[in-house]
C-alpha cells in the first residue's frame, strides 16, 4: 500500500502525519509530497524515506497512491494560500486513492463542526487510516 502524505506552508501538519504514520505502520510505502521546500523538509526530517516537491511531483505521486491524505485544501484550487494549483486539486480530487482530509479553518475556508481541536482530528485520521490498512487496536 502506497500512502501519499500532502502539505504545505509550515508543514506541520505534515510532519506529524508522517510521524504517526512511520510509527503505527514502520512498513508502510511513505511518500511526502510538500508544495513547498520547507514542507518537504519537515516531512523528511519526521521520517519520511521519500520525498518531492512541487505541482508535477504532487501530480505523478497521486497516479500510484493508494492513500493520499493531508488538509481539507489539498483538494481546492488556490488554498493553503495560494500553493495548491488548480492542477494540482484536480489531480487530489480526480484520482481513484481513497482521500483522508484533515478539516482545518483556515484561508478563506471554513468548514462547520471542526473545533480547534486539530490533535483529536489527526487521532480521528489515523484511526480511519488503520481500518484501512486492516490493523485492529
Amino acid at each position: 500500500m502506497k500512502i501519499v502524505v500532502v502539505d504545505g506552508q509550515g508543514g506541520r501538519l505534515g510532519q506529524k502525519l508522517v510521524e504517526t504514520i512511520r510509527t503505527e505502520f514502520p512498513d508502510v510505502d511513505l511518500m511526502a509530497v510538500g508544495t513547498n521546500s520547507m514542507a518537504t523538509e519537515r516531512m523528511l526530517k519526521a521520517g519520511s524515506k521519500t520525498a518531492a516537491t512541487g505541482e508535477n511531483a504532487l501530480i505523478v505521486a497521486c497516479r500510484t497512491a493508494d492513500v493520499i491524505i493531508g488538509p481539507i485544501g489539498i483538494a481546492m484550487a488556490d488554498s493553503l494560500m495560494g500553493e495548491i494549483s488548480p492542477s494540482m486539486a484536480h489531480a487530489v480530487s480526480s484520482c481513484s486513492a481513497e482521500r483522508i482530509l484533515i478539516p482545518m479553518n483556515m484561508c478563506g475556508t471554513y468548514v462547520a463542526g471542526v473545533s480547534a481541536s486539530s490533535s483529536a482530528i489527526v487521532a480521528d485520521a489515523m484511526a480511519h487510516l488503520r481500518e484501512k490498512i486492516g490493523v485492529r487496536v
